[in-house]
């Protein structure tokens, strides 16, 4: 029977903050908590939730991940605390680290997150920054290997704006080895810093393509992914990006030059027929909710392997 592992490094701030063995054993160890083959139980344990950001799915996911553990979450709202008020990041860290077991947040900047993580004395989880969305990566790939038992020749597509999750698919696809191509228009490629880190890690310079044609992106592809165009914060942007995006929708006519074989995953909230149409989401094809149940699954995982 599959235990938790106690991960090599204290937080998880992004995808590159693990191994491929430990990446591939979140995801056998969400398996398992999924079918019920195993049983954790960490009752005394403790997750604190800073959320800067709205939430439907990372929030109620870890609340519900961490209730099945058999421990308690708080939900450490800016809006009525002092964390609200400009109490300083370091001063905020340090008092949770002798409250709580483990830190989760989601938020604007990357920098604050680290920042919490320098003067946390516990582990700190990226729930969202606008830089990476590594949770969700984790439960993408379970996703994925679902549906294909190993990662064996898949090949990933993202279409739409190069963000937080697009650079997490990028970072967590080269630790697993598998092809990921983004489509987007030009000027919204993803971040090139960690285009290049993901580079060095592909054994195979050509498993990581930024394309401009959405048509051929979707060529022989067994996943095709998307997110929406305008992530939080970036509402002031919203016009400029549809107008922008216009050819990037995940309609049947893209869906029918993918692979016969081929899924459609959308992280969710979704903007139906603007990034992907209705009639997509709903298709057999679809495994956009089976996606979004998984975020319990792997965070479930996640926190299994940082209270060892």
């Amino acid at each position: 029977m599959i235990k938790p592992n106690k991960l090599v490094k204290k937080d998880f701030l992004s995808s590159l903050d693990m191994s491929t063995e430990e990446v591939n054993h979140i995801i056998e160890l969400a398996k398992n908590l999924k079918n019920n083959h195993i049983n954790i139980d960490y009752k005394k344990k403790v997750l604190g939730l800073i959320f800067d950001k709205s939430s439907t799915r990372t929030r109620v996911s870890f609340q519900v991940a961490m209730s099945r553990l058999g421990g308690t979450t708080i939900d450490l709202n800016p809006t009525t605390s002092q964390i609200g008020r400009g109490e300083p990041i370091k001063d905020t860290a340090r008092v949770l680290s002798r409250y709580c077991d483990v830190i989760a947040i989601r938020t604007f900047n990357h920098s604050d997150l680290e920042e919490y993580a320098k003067w946390s004395t516990k582990p700190v989880i990226n729930a969202l920054t606008d830089l990476e969305h590594p949770c969700q990566a984790l439960a993408d790939f379970l996703t994925i290997k679902e549906e294909f038992i190993d990662f064996k020749n898949v090949i990933l597509t993202f279409i739409g704006d190069g963000n937080n999750v697009a650079n997490s698919l990028i970072l967590c696809g080269a630790l697993l080895g598998v092809e990921v191509r983004v489509a987007c228009p030009r000027g919204y490629e993803p971040n090139p810093i960690l285009i290049e880190r993901a580079r060095k890690i592909y054994k195979n310079d050509n498993l990581l393509k930024i394309m401009h044609d959405p048509d051929s992106a979707v060529r022989g592809a067994n996943v095709l992914y998307t997110d929406v165009w305008s992530s939080m914060g970036e509402e002031s942007k919203k016009e400029e990006k549809d107008k922008d995006f216009n050819g990037f929708t995940i309609d049947n006519d893209l869906v029918n030059k993918a692979n016969k074989d081929a899924i459609i995953l959308h992280c969710l909230p979704a903007y139906r027929n603007k990034e992907i149409i209705d009639a997509v989401i709903e298709s057999d094809k679809s495994r956009i909710f089976d996606q979004a149940e998984n975020r319990l699954h792997a965070q479930q995982a996640l926190l299994a392997c940082m209270f060892k």
